[in-house]
């Protein structure tokens, strides 16, 4: 009897001292993770997303640390597609698209021959780097969630050389892609931010816009546009026509001569025929995620009371981008905007058609989910959007009316802006 007691009591005991000893090293696991912001500022990315990984997996209910493995994630998918953009030598002109401008890649002395087969690598690396850091921050809860950055420090190996130069930081490159505003390094460490739930909605906004485009070029066949036109983009391309680097009718476009016959041929050739379309169906997903995601962060964002270091402020709150604050009436049109773009996913209004007598709209759901062959110059013309055309509530003027009175010229960056 007296042996019984005695064992039930050190069972109980121990049963005590073992839970408590568990709150105590789950308290202390807590207190222990690792900060993303560091890995981030010193550009080990790589090493970051490990230990984050690794203390996450221990079941650990830590949301910051997994809103800073989201953020480091998506961070090193941008890494990652500038490391391949310089190892197959994309061209200095990039013919003046704004996503790839925006990455400043240097130009490779020796770069590696691309095949239209990487291109389509290339592609679908950065969607399942950004699939990779949405789905990390997806179980995220806390409501009172904060991730503070020295965003200006972040530093990134955009070359793949496997070093992290003082060039490689997010304000250098800010630096050099706006050469009129210098920004000096003591402003830079100053750029700090407190991401926030809404920020994280906003963030998982981005990484389902950059995937849905991913499909959609994944879903066709473009490989004759490649083969005719890729030495627009990249110095060496495996293609049959291998003259087309030689001689050219010197047409001038940034820093680079080409051919202005290149420039025509490359519209002419994106006609290009449904190869997957079942990418086209999640590229549809995708859009629709983001703009889920986008009301989301305005709903968070709207019941803020604070104002600590904000990346998108609400009207009563002031952001950490100098000179640029956001008033009552923007976040009225972009919310009552993305309604409409979330009613027009859903194929229950339709988009204005520019051709015939007005009665007709564009069904832009069923250009996704039953896709044909995407020609570029047959869309501007009219007849490409014919299997789509259909009669019902067409979109109206007044939301862009609407947007152009409350943002001015300034709506472009402010889209980029809020997503």
């Amino acid at each position: 009897m007296f042996i019984k007691k005695c064992t039930s009591g050190v069972l109980t005991t121990a049963i005590i001292a073992g839970a408590t000893m568990g709150q105590i090293s789950s308290s202390s696991a807590a207190a222990q993770a690792p900060s993303a912001e560091e890995y981030l500022i010193s550009g080990k990315l790589a090493e970051g997303e490990r230990a984050l990984t690794t203390y996450l997996g221990r079941g650990v209910n830590n949301d910051e640390a997994r809103f800073g493995l989201g953020m480091l994630q998506f961070i090193r998918a941008i890494e990652h597609l500038s490391q391949d953009l310089y190892k197959y030598g994309i061209s200095d002109s990039r013919l003046g698209l704004p996503p790839l401008r925006a990455l400043d890649v240097k130009q490779n002395p020796n770069p590696q021959t691309l095949t239209y087969e990487k291109l389509r690598y290339i592609v679908q690396n950065f969607y399942d780097g950004l699939n990779k850091a949405n789905e990390t921050m997806a179980p995220i809860k806390d409501p009172d969630i904060k991730l503070p950055i020295h965003f200006g420090m972040i530093k990134l190996d955009l070359d793949g050389d496997g070093k992290v130069s003082d060039g490689e930081t997010l304000y250098k490159l800010y630096s050099r892609m706006n050469r009129s505003q210098e920004v000096a390094p003591e402003v830079a460490k100053e750029f700090y931010i407190k991401f926030d739930r809404a920020d994280m909605h906003w963030l998982r906004g981005y990484c389902n816009l950059l995937m849905g485009v991913c499909q959609v070029y994944l879903a066709y066949d473009s490989k004759e546009t490649f083969d005719c036109t890729g030495h627009l983009f990249f110095q060496k391309t495996n293609s049959p026509y291998t003259f087309l680097t030689g001689k050219k009718h010197i047409m001038r476009a940034s820093r680079q001569e080409m051919d202005f016959t290149d420039i025509i041929s490359f519209i002419h050739l994106m006609r290009w025929q449904v190869a997957e379309p079942a990418r086209m169906e999640s590229a549809l997903h995708h859009f629709e995620a983001m703009v889920a995601q986008n009301k989301d962060m305005w709903k968070y964002l709207m019941a803020e009371t604070d104002d600590d270091h904000e990346w998108i402020p609400n009207p009563k709150q002031t952001g950490v981008i100098p000179n640029v604050s956001v008033t009552a009436e923007m976040a009225l049109s972009w919310t009552d905007f993305m309604g409409k773009l979330d009613k027009i996913l859903a194929g229950k209004l339709l988009v204005p058609f520019w051709r015939g007598d007005g009665t007709q709209g564009i069904n832009v759901r069923k250009v996704f989910l039953k896709p044909t062959s995407l020609d570029v110059v047959l869309w501007v013309q009219g007849p490409g959007a014919a299997p789509y055309l259909e009669r019902g509530e067409i979109v109206d003027g007044d939301i862009w009316r609407q947007l152009q009175r409350d943002f001015g010229s300034n709506f472009p960056g402010f889209a980029l802006w809020f997503n």
